[in-house]
């Protein structure tokens, strides 16, 4: 058997983004009866939330489509997740260029962003950041994510 494909989201802080984006993936590789075939994570390029639970707008939105994300705690994105992780997903541009700095040149070509994948016209690189914005930010960061899943889940299965 083949080891879990490693795929870490992650976005500034690891309460608002990166949580949604960690649950609707665990959701859409539970659709599919793939939960053994993958290791998922988040974290925040920052510490300013290490140990905390999602934001309640973040674990709101999820619950609303089924998704429950309140046990995941944030964590900050290391080099040796870099390392050891197959894929790392920003939410923007900036979370991106952060991690760039702390990553090694031979695993650069695993880092992504999530957009990148989203299969309708869009003007934006980056997920907006909902922290302090109302449910309804909380809504488009879902939705974004939501189509951007699918389109990321096939470009890693074919990639193997």
């Amino acid at each position: 058997m083949h080891s879990p494909t490693r795929v870490m989201f992650f976005c500034l802080g690891n309460i608002c983004r990166s949580p949604l984006a960690h649950g609707i993936f665990e959701d859409h590789i539970a659709q599919q009866q793939e939960e053994d075939r993958w290791h998922i994570e988040s974290s925040g390029t920052s510490a300013y939330h290490v140990g905390e639970a999602p934001d309640p707008g973040s674990q709101r939105v999820a619950t609303q489509h089924g998704i429950h994300i309140g046990a995941q705690r944030a964590q900050q994105l290391t080099t040796h997740h870099i390392e050891t992780f197959d894929y790392l997903i920003a939410m923007s541009r900036s979370n991106l260029e952060a991690a760039r700095k702390i990553c090694p040149p031979e695993h650069e070509h695993k880092l992504l962003l999530v957009r990148d994948f989203e299969p309708t016209p869009h003007n934006a690189d980056d997920v907006p950041d909902p922290w302090g914005h109302g449910d309804d930010a909380f809504e488009e960061v879902f939705s974004i994510l939501s189509q951007c899943i699918s389109p990321l889940y096939q470009h890693m299965t074919n990639d193997k």
